[in-house]
């Protein structure tokens, strides 16, 4: 204000307002929108850090490590390794009637519970070129292939993917694809004796697949042949050893010993017995962990919502979202809890079991046999969930830190304005610039002018206090 004598701001007269008092006014406005739109994100931030946060108590962890440790003790001598495995005679039983199931779906008509003519009859259904399971020349020489081990060395017959890639490949060109030392051997059937059904390619790659489906579930029972238990399908964790091995090849990259080593040890596991049906074994205790820790965690959650909620509040949705046992962070660290301690179990009988076979060595062999893939595999799972969710909730809390500051800043900022506001909330003094225009009511225009300049701090001696005085200053005088 470079001139403070009686026009204290820069005035609008058109439009009858004053510039400064309207800006204020907007910047409150604004402030004000910024301020609510800071409270809604840190709202939702501190919801977020709240569905991250795990809220288990005493109990919660109690539950869970004691349904680890009951599961640990079924995996420990109910599960086993395979032949000695109470629960592995009830699986295979269960696979080879599903194997019958199957041939019967397909137009089997034999002997109703005969499990090696449904078998057979599956087995000539579903034919493949890369079926040799033994043979001399080549097969004993380069590949070693013996009934125990060719449904391991043939790429053909492991449930993966890059399994159903070979069986497609084999089928199209007869050819067969082994595993053996390291090495991917492929074979040329040059007998010409087996042919891919279908008329077009779409055909062949339809037919080709349900081939290598039910071939595999034809043998993963064990052959028609097979006597006893008979050997399965590989299980798909430890095939990938042979997948490693497979596309090395391809690529011309050179497989290190460490790959041969994998790919001994899981030929070794499944010559005694670890296949498909023993991993399903090894999944029951894992399974019946996961359900029993969901379940406490609903049960707790139950109880406590008809105690501490009216019977006039409840609702089915409230009772949901109250016991649901799947997408909360607390049910997620019992079942970390839970599936921990079934893995501190399993993995010390696997290792107290190691020794104990090895007669002052570690018996490698037997570790792996005992040891629960599909109890470390869910462990695994659960520990990244635990470290991702870690991760988020230190960025959330980062978040809502920064945002607490801003919020802070933000209130000191609109608390500067109010007093601005308050001390130039002129609007109604301002009048005197319409009241000049508009009427003769200059008794009350000065004094509304004289009350402005006051609360300016306008010098006395610089004040208007008369008609003569503004009609002074306006032609050039000075005020005295």
């Amino acid at each position: 204000m470079e001139n403070n004598k009686a026009v204290l701001f820069e005035l609008n007269i058109e439009n009858d307002r004053c510039i400064f008092p309207n800006t204020i006014s907007d910047a409150i406005i604004d402030a004000n929108k910024e301020l609510k739109d800071l409270e809604d994100k840190l709202n939702e931030t501190l919801e977020t850090i709240r569905l991250l946060t795990p809220e288990c108590d005493k109990l919660d962890y109690i539950l869970s490590a004691s349904s680890g440790a009951l599961c640990g003790i079924i995996d420990v001598f109910l599960v086993g390794k395979p032949g000695e495995s109470p629960l592995g005679d009830i699986t295979d039983k269960w696979f080879a009637n599903r194997t019958i199931d199957f041939a019967k779906i397909c137009g089997y008509t034999g002997e109703k519970n005969s499990l090696s003519s449904a078998i057979k009859f599956l087995e000539k259904k579903f034919k493949i070129p890369y079926d040799q399971s033994v043979g001399g020349g080549i097969f004993r020489e380069l590949i070693d292939l013996t009934p125990s081990n060719h449904h391991f060395k043939s790429l053909g017959h492991n449930p993966t993917l890059l399994g159903l890639f070979f069986s497609i490949l084999n089928q199209f060109t007869n050819t067969s694809d082994f595993v053996s030392n390291g090495e991917l051997i492929s074979l040329n059937n040059s007998d010409g004796k087996f042919e891919l059904q279908g008329k077009n390619i779409p055909s062949k790659l339809f037919c080709g697949i349900a081939n290598w489906i039910g071939h595999l579930i034809s043998d993963v029972s064990g052959s028609s042949s097979s006597k006893g238990r008979g050997m399965g399908i590989p299980s798909p964790i430890w095939a990938w050893s042979n997948d490693v091995i497979a596309i090395k090849a391809k690529l011309n990259i050179p497989v290190t010993e460490f790959d041969k080593s994998v790919n001994e040890l899981a030929l070794k596991l499944f010559e005694k017995g670890y296949d498909v049906r023993f991993q399903t074994t090894q999944a029951i205790p894992v399974f019946i962990n996961e359900m029993v820790v969901r379940l406490l965690y609903s049960i707790r959650r139950l109880i406590g919502y008809y105690i501490s909620v009216p019977k006039k509040d409840r609702s089915w949705g409230l009772l949901w979202k109250s016991c649901e046992p799947f997408s909360n962070a607390t049910v997620k660290r019992m079942l970390t809890v839970a599936h921990g301690t079934f893995c501190i179990i399993d993995i010390g009988d696997a290792t107290i079991r190691g020794f104990e076979k090895g007669i002052g060595s570690f018996n490698v062999v037997e570790f792996f046999m005992r040891l629960n893939i599909v109890g470390v595999g869910r462990l695994t799972i659960s520990l990244y969930g635990e470290a991702k969710r870690g991760i988020q909730r230190s960025k959330a809390n980062n978040e809502a830190i920064f945002m607490k500051r801003e919020k802070v800043i933000i209130d000191d900022y609109m608390e500067g304005l109010k007093i601005l506001s308050k001390t130039y909330d002129d609007k109604l003094l301002m009048t005197f610039v319409s009241d000049f225009k508009s009427s003769n009511a200059y008794k009350e225009s000065f004094s509304k002018s004289v009350e402005l300049a006051k609360l300016r701090n306008v010098p006395e001696n610089e004040r208007i206090k008369s008609k003569a005085d503004i009609d002074c200053y306006f032609r050039g005088g000075s005020l005295k």
